[in-house]
């Protein structure tokens, strides 16, 4: 914890009374959020992070699929380093039907061991 900046440790202290409440099954409000971080000593929160909270989960069904959704609050990871224009989904397409192509064009008799008769099966 004590490599934390002070947002993180706000962040975190706010995350665990709304859970606290929820878990309670206490109302989810800023005033209640801000009771709960009283007191149990973490008085030094800024003053937004509980109204922020509070606003976005507001309702228990909200809280609880914040919990259940894998991946659920986690910031999604940066895009790909995209750049040369639109033309490089185009031409991806046509590699795979090409690709497709090639392997539709086997022939009929060949099976898996490389025989031309397919065997007893």
């Amino acid at each position: 914890m004590d490599k934390l900046s002070k947002a993180q440790k706000d962040e975190f202290a706010t995350s665990f009374a709304v859970l606290a409440l929820y878990d309670g099954g206490a109302e989810v409000t800023s005033s209640q959020i801000n009771a709960l971080l009283e007191a149990t000593g973490n008085t030094e929160v800024e003053a937004f992070y509980p109204i922020i909270f509070a606003n976005f989960l507001s309702s228990p069904e909200k809280i609880s699929e914040l919990i259940t959704t894998p991946g659920g609050a986690g910031g999604g990871g940066g895009g790909g380093g995209g750049g040369g224009g639109g033309d490089g989904a185009a031409e991806e397409e046509e590699e795979e039907e090409k690709e497709e192509e090639e392997e539709a064009d086997i022939g009929g008799g060949m099976d898996m061991f490389g025989g031309d008769d397919g065997g007893d099966y």
